[in-house]
């Protein structure tokens, strides 16, 4: 009996397989190691094989796909409905067996060495800029307990801690001062990793098409536009504009029944760090169409003027995600909509 399809339940060491045959009969089910995996598929014919999208799912699926293998990855909040009872390795493994052949399964783009490599760039960076609030929040707060107050914004915090360390030291405690040092050296190290970050992303984006292309789009920078490179991939993947959309999350969540159409708020469950850059991109956007109105075209103009901001700002957001479909998929430059 020949196998035809294979659940393969990612691990650190240990994965376990599932075969089953066309007819959907069992073939077998085996625990494998690490090394060991890659030489039992060579040894299979070219089948099809399931995957959850979790870590490292990538990596294997271009590592089985160069075998002649059809590698097909899962998101995981879709293989769970198929879950019987309980939770074993064995068991996952015969559920995605299962969920791989449904015609209504969506299937996650395996992505390339250079998406990942980037995308680990931008969610260090993401790290960094983190752990820079944290430690500006720090020095703000033990600063005002001995009555300074520092202005708004990240710049004040980090002027502050240069001159800190210079010896321009507010008139506190000798001990406070020197404790205070810490944090402002720390800043100022987190500062440059994110500007040495964000240079990175602009090197990149000179050199590929699509971000250069991206950048075109009102609210779309050079970190937005390389994690937009870096996560999406191929545009091609997704059928509609709408559904780049709605795989960002940024389309209202549908509870419709009866005939009747009820629209709710974002659902947020799709890519939060691309939904949070197109997000801050388009509320620059609509910051500067409130400074520059002679700019802004009609439709933007008339979401920011009968919507709430940040309504209308998640509403532009939407709609720049089908742009972004537009310009990847017909590898076409952007024109500024008239109505």
């Amino acid at each position: 009996m020949q196998v035809r399809t294979i659940r393969l339940d990612l691990a650190k060491s240990v994965f376990q397989v599932h075969g089953v045959s066309l007819t959907g009969d069992k073939v077998f089910t085996k625990k494998i190691k690490r090394a060991k995996l890659l030489e039992f598929f060579e040894g299979l014919p070219p089948c099809v094989v399931g995957m959850e999208a979790c870590g490292s799912a990538h990596h294997w699926g271009r590592e089985l796909r160069s075998l002649g293998h059809d590698v097909r990855l899962m998101p995981a909040t879709y293989v769970k409905p198929y879950v019987k009872r309980g939770k074993t390795d064995a068991v996952d493994a015969e559920t995605i067996c299962e969920a791989v052949g449904r015609p209504t399964m969506r299937f996650v783009e395996i992505e390339t060495e250079d998406q990942q490599a980037l995308w680990t760039a931008h969610h260090t960076r993401e790290l960094i800029v983190r752990q820079s609030n944290q430690v500006s929040n720090m020095i703000r707060g033990m600063l005002r307990e001995f009555g300074y107050v520092l202005p708004t914004g990240a710049e004040a915090v980090v002027r502050f801690s240069k001159s800190h360390l210079e010896g321009d030291q507010p008139k506190i405690p000798k001990l406070a001062n020197g404790v205070l040092g810490t944090p402002c050296y720390q800043l100022l190290g987190l500062s440059a990793r994110i500007e040495g970050f964000s240079k990175l992303s602009e090197s990149y984006d000179r050199r590929d098409a699509n971000a250069r292309q991206l950048m075109q789009v009102p609210g779309i920078g050079l970190i937005t536009a390389s994690a937009i490179v870096a996560t999406v991939g191929d545009a091609k993947q997704f059928k509609t504009g709408r559904d780049l959309a709605a795989w960002l999350a940024l389309t209202p969540l549908n509870k419709s029944s009866g005939g009747k159409e009820r629209l709710g708020r974002i659902t947020k469950k799709g890519d939060h760090y691309l939904r949070k850059l197109l997000i801050v991109g388009m509320t620059s956007r609509a910051l500067m169409a409130k400074l520059h109105p002679e700019k802004v075209d009609i439709w933007t103009a008339r979401m920011l003027t009968g919507k709430p901001v940040r309504l209308a700002t998640v509403a532009i957001a939407n709609k720049t995600a089908r742009v972004i479909w537009a310009m990847l998929t017909r590898q076409a430059n952007y024109w500024q909509p008239v109505t």
